[in-house]
């Protein structure tokens, strides 16, 4: 069983999910870009999370993102942003 990602309210822009570590700073940042764009989305620490839990959302994430890396945002199934590419995050979000 995996934890329940965490949920920020805001403009519903599809579905958002934010993979991230809870001591990166492109992490942090891509966050706060979400927050001040107020954008509705989820998010998982996962370095928070048990060893299970964790190694059963590292296989999730390498099937977007087979480098595994932080932090990163899948909009929609569909697209895949890896590091803080806010650029990119504002065109994918229409923003």
């Amino acid at each position: 069983m995996v934890t329940t990602p965490a949920h920020v309210d805001g403009m519903d822009k599809g579905k958002i999910m934010l993979y991230a570590l809870s001591t990166c700073i492109h992490c942090k940042q891509t966050r706060q870009f979400l927050d001040e764009m107020k954008v509705a989305y989820d998010y998982l620490y996962v370095d928070l999370l048990s060893r299970e839990e964790m190694d059963e959302i590292l296989k999730e994430i390498e099937k977007v993102n087979p480098r595994g890396s932080f932090p990163t945002l899948v909009i929609n199934d569909d697209i895949v942003i890896v590091g803080s590419r806010f650029d990119e995050i504002k065109e994918a979000l229409k923003l």
